[in-house]
């Protein structure tokens, strides 16, 4: 899994009628974009975070550059 700042994680919930977590990543760790990343989470709390399986990268579309 890679991914970059300004990228979200979203974490699928793991029984039914469970909500899915939803987190910013605000620090890659790793090397080329690989884990472990800062996240804050949606509920405003902060953590290193690992993904497993049932985790998935939102990515942030890149801003175009003004020319």
């Amino acid at each position: 899994m890679k991914a970059n700042k300004g990228d979200w994680v979203i974490v699928r919930g793991h029984q039914v009628g469970e909500p899915d977590r939803k987190a910013l990543i605000v620090e890659v760790h790793g090397r080329d974009g690989a884990p472990p990343y800062v996240v804050e989470w949606d509920d405003g709390h902060e953590s290193t975070f690992y993904p497993s399986s049932d985790a998935v990268i939102e990515r942030h579309p890149a801003r175009p550059s003004r020319a």
